[in-house]
């Protein structure tokens, strides 16, 4: 049978990437605080060496006292001998400990900033996804990553520093220590301690690994899962739907539990494997050992001495062990965390990136092509427009026809595939999206509030606002009677997305948002659909007096809304169709606007 050696070499990659993807980031950090790491590290391999000594005095306290039935024994001489070595032990276990608390306290402050800074920067690479990032990832998820990767990245500091590295510092010094007394001891040592260390780790890597990793996915989506139903939950108790969503989420912890029993069975076919192989290294040392007693190259104090040291290394060796099967589980555990940190943003800031300056907001589309991911076709092919500054335009047309994209393109959520868009003359493909969006207000259609309070909601686009703006930002939107009304008033949590509100009043919170951001150019994506009649012909009048002297773009699904707009531009399949102001488009018998705008008429005739 012939081997194919690069196909095995793959495969050994392929199954080393994730330790080395892990182990990099995390080896990233350690060199943010390189002297604590180095404190943590030497106060570590000192109280390991101060273990490592002991056994050779408990030979020599053995030796001491091993001839009292001995006529010439000097028992005076003898038990001074046995209180030194006695001394010599207990003064290095008070070193081990010493050490072994001054490190321990390193790593606490070390694995905390470490933990702090993952989460501040998988956040923050997360807030700068792209939109279609979000909107094809569980938040649930999303959340199960990273806080499963943060307390992953703990284990992994204490496997490493505070497990492995003793460990390999008892292995390699009691192989020297017995091996320069007697070789072959040594390499009995030795060879038993790597056999045992390649069993543990290629048990772990290539046996657990892979069913781990993918218990670890399950475990993701349980998180998804769980998220999704409980925040529509709502829905759920529209549809009466309780049962079929516990159906649906039992199905994929069943999935997660099958996946996790694999992965827990072979982490202990794996321990019991490594077990075995402790007892026969034990049989192997203790044999030799009393071989050497009986060939006489051995004192009874040698004896010991081994006995001891053995002790120590059956101790470490079981928890390598354990160890390296921690490291797996820290290392399978991390993979998505560090995933997020090489994750492309999807639409990054250019490297030479100049601030953004809105002053009049003028806004023109170049021949701009785009088209969405997946799509063979472009949405938009060399689309030009332009809207003047303080121009107040309405955008029309069916669903799918491009309006949205039309100002999530002003935002750049999207990146153009060709042509350009400008702002005052700048080119926003080359301003940091941050800076052009806080210059652009936006009312959506359907209103997004934070759990916070409703002072905090309205002043998010200006947070130093005063309170005195914030009410009157409130009064603008028609928002001030309710919130009033409110037994906190302004102090009001809105739960979770605002759900403690209703759709009219979430509308009017997210409108006083806009207003107090006073930004050159807003946004209104049929910003008064939730509401009723009465709160809706006062919301116009606020909205008109805002717009004027600002540009303005408003995304219409009622007609209405755009009636007294004098320019509206009427998109179809990604084209600009027709243009002009309500009572022209009408005069159309046979255009998109007037057929729109007979339908809703009709619409409301009948009604």
């Amino acid at each position: 049978m012939k081997i194919d050696f690069s196909s095995v070499v793959a495969e050994l990659r392929r199954r080393a990437a994730p330790f080395q993807n892990v182990l990099g980031f995390t080896f990233g950090h350690w060199r943010r605080q390189p002297w604590v790491v180095s404190a943590v590290a030497g106060c570590v391999m000192l109280s390991t060496l101060a273990e490592l000594l002991a056994p050779i005095y408990a030979g020599k306290l053995v030796d001491a006292v091993a001839p009292a039935g001995m006529a010439s024994f000097d028992r005076e001489i003898a038990l001074e001998s046995a209180l030194k070595a006695l001394a010599a032990m207990v003064g290095l276990g008070a070193l081990s400990v010493l050490f072994r608390q001054l490190g321990f306290h390193g790593v606490v402050r070390m694995t905390l900033r470490m933990m702090s800074d993952a989460a501040r920067e998988a956040f923050a690479r997360v807030q700068r996804f792209a939109t279609d990032w979000h909107a094809n990832t569980f938040a649930g998820s999303t959340v199960r990553k990273v806080t499963r990767g943060m307390w992953a990245l703990d284990l992994l500091n204490d496997t490493v520093l505070v497990a492995l590295m003793p460990s390999a510092v008892v292995l390699l010094g009691t192989t020297v220590l017995l091996g320069q007394r007697w070789p072959l001891m040594g390499a009995i040592v030795l060879l038993g301690a790597v056999g045992f260390l390649l069993l543990a780790a290629l048990g772990s890597v290539g046996y657990v690994g892979p069913s781990a990793r993918l218990s670890n996915l399950w475990d993701t989506r349980v998180g998804g899962a769980l998220a999704d139903a409980v925040s529509c939950n709502s829905v759920v108790k529209a549809f009466g739907a309780e049962g079929r969503e516990d159906a649906r989420f039992a199905m994929v912890v069943a999935k997660w539990r099958r996946r996790t029993a694999r992965t827990w069975m072979r982490s202990n076919n794996n321990g019991t494997a490594q077990l075995v192989a402790l007892l026969a290294l034990r049989a192997a040392i203790i044999g030799f050992a009393l071989y050497l007693w009986w060939d006489g190259q051995a004192t009874p104090g040698d004896l010991a001495y081994v006995l001891t040291a053995y002790l120590v290394i059956h101790g470490y060796l079981r928890d390598v062990g354990w160890y390296i099967r921690d490291l797996q589980h820290a290392v399978n555990e991390m993979e998505e965390l560090v995933a997020i940190g090489v994750e492309p943003y999807g639409i990054a800031d250019h490297g030479q990136a100049r601030p953004i300056v809105i002053t009049d907001g003028r806004i023109e589309f170049q021949d701009v092509l785009f088209h969405y991911a997946g799509h063979d076709k472009p949405l938009y092919d060399g689309l030009n427009v332009t809207i003047e500054a303080g121009e107040q335009v309405g955008l029309v047309g069916l669903s799918g026809s491009g309006k949205t994209t039309f100002v999530k393109l002003i935002q750049r959520l999207h990146d153009v595939n060709g042509g350009r868009i400008l702002i005052d003359g700048q080119d926003i493909a080359q301003v940091p999206q941050s800076a052009l969006r806080s210059q652009i207000a936006i009312v959506q259609q359907e209103p997004i509030l934070f759990h916070r309070s409703l002072a905090e909601n309205i002043a998010y686009g200006r947070p130093n606002a005063t309170m005195a703006e914030i009410e009157e930002a409130a009064r603008l939107a028609n928002a001030h009677v309710f919130i009033e009304r409110l037994p906190k008033g302004y102090g009001t949590l809105v739960g979770e997305r605002g759900v403690k509100l209703s759709g009219g009043e979430r509308q009017r919170v997210a409108l006083a948002r806009a207003f107090l951001a006073d930004a050159p150019i807003l946004i209104l994506d049929e910003a008064t659909s939730s509401l009723d009649s009465e709160s809706e012909a006062l919301i116009h009048e606020a909205t008109e007096r805002l717009i004027e002297g600002r540009t303005a773009i408003v995304i219409a699904h009622r007609l209405s809304t755009v009636r007294a707009l004098k320019r509206i531009l009427v998109f179809d399949r990604g084209r600009i169709i027709e243009e002009g102001d309500h009572r022209a488009l009408t005069k159309r018998p046979d255009g998109i606007y007037r057929k729109l705008f007979d339908r809703q008429v009709l619409g409301l005739v009948e009604a």
